[in-house]
């Protein structure tokens, strides 16, 4: 997601379908709104550009960092399997180590 979709979104305090509610193109030096389909007034780049995103960029960051560090969820579910089996907390341990590692602030 660019930063203005972060922008749009953090303008209009919702998430937004960028397929078919707004669309954005760039070409590499600027960015244009081509689509805007929804309810409230369509900003401008200016506008769009004083918006502070970073935090959204930074929880997007650990987000990213966490979805990286999971197992498929099929290995969960066998680790799942055998801790129950076993009487471990193997999938309990190794979620809590990628919370730790990636921590939301």
């Amino acid at each position: 997601m660019s930063n203005y979709s972060f922008k749009i979104e953090k303008y209009l305090g919702r998430k937004v379908d960028f397929i078919n509610d707004v669309e954005l193109v760039s070409d590499g030096v600027s960015t244009k709104i081509t689509k805007w389909n929804v309810e409230e007034a369509e900003p401008t780049i200016k506008e769009l550009d004083k918006i502070d995103i970073s935090v959204e960029l930074a929880e997007f960051d650990v987000n990213f960092a966490r979805q990286d560090a999971y197992l498929s969820w099929q290995e969960q579910m066998d680790m799942q399997y055998w801790d129950q089996v076993n009487g471990t907390t193997t999938w309990k341990d190794a979620i809590a180590k990628v919370k730790s590692d990636n921590p939301k602030e």
